[in-house]
């Protein structure tokens, strides 16, 4: 049987009298990579906070690790990892430097090499002694995705990961996620309004509307419940109101 890495029940946020989040339940296991998938304010941004512990739930659990998050964040978040594009890096440091400081931040044995090791992946190499205030969005990208692979997480919460990438970097970046997720059995959960990639690379999807799952499933799945061609499709039919959520 695949082991549950994650476990949501009856997940709940109201943020000022609106529902961001309405009682949300799914389970994500080793080796998965599962999408969320939802048009602006459907309230993905907010479950992955909530999973991390930087949003409190006004009702529902939270395991991970077969751990409750709210008594055991910290020896919890020892062993995942995030990264986000909206995420902002230390201005100061070279990228070499942001690397050493998270590697030490995670206790990360051999750092040197496997700081090595995440910048040859994700061909960095050259840019390893640049100031971070003089990178682009889409270098920046991959620093993040280089430092939540630092610690070898067993979860990694992925908000919009390739959405500053340039189309070659986008799919190098895909295919290594699938490639570690397949060699170390890396669990992924991940946001983006790349319908193409949600296809792609998601083992199953969960389709959110106003805060709720309205459906999952294998990505063929989801757009057959909709009577889609392919994910845009289907985003686009539930974004404008042409079908009932």
């Amino acid at each position: 049987m695949t082991k549950t890495i994650v476990e949501v029940r009856d997940l709940t946020k109201v943020f000022n009298g609106t529902v961001a989040v309405a009682g949300v339940s799914f389970d994500l296991y080793q080796g998965e990579i599962l999408g969320l998938l939802g048009p602006n304010g459907a309230g993905k941004t907010t479950i992955i906070q909530m999973l991390l512990g930087l949003t409190t739930p006004d009702s529902g659990s939270v395991r991970i690790l077969g751990l409750d998050l709210k008594t055991h964040r910290e020896e919890i978040l020892q062993q995942i990892n995030f990264s986000s594009a909206y995420v902002a890096m230390p201005q100061s440091l070279t990228v070499w430097e942001n690397l050493k400081v998270f590697a030490q931040l995670y206790g990360v044995r051999d750092a040197k090499a496997k700081m090595t090791e995440l910048l040859r992946l994700f061909e960095m190499e050259e840019i390893r002694d640049k100031l971070t205030r003089h990178l682009s969005s889409g270098q920046l990208t991959r620093v993040c995705l280089a430092k939540a692979l630092l610690n070898a997480p067993k979860a990694l919460f992925l908000d919009e990961p390739t959405s500053s990438l340039d189309p070659n970097i986008a799919d190098k970046t895909r295919v290594l996620l699938k490639r570690v997720c397949k060699q170390s059995g890396l669990t992924i959960l991940y946001t983006s309004h790349n319908m193409k990639e949600m296809e792609e690379l998601s083992d199953r999807i969960l389709f959110l509307h106003l805060g709720r799952i309205i459906a999952s499933g294998t990505p063929q799945e989801v757009i057959h419940l909709f009577a889609g061609q392919d994910l845009e499709e289907v985003f686009l039919k539930i974004a404008r109101g042409k079908v009932k959520a």
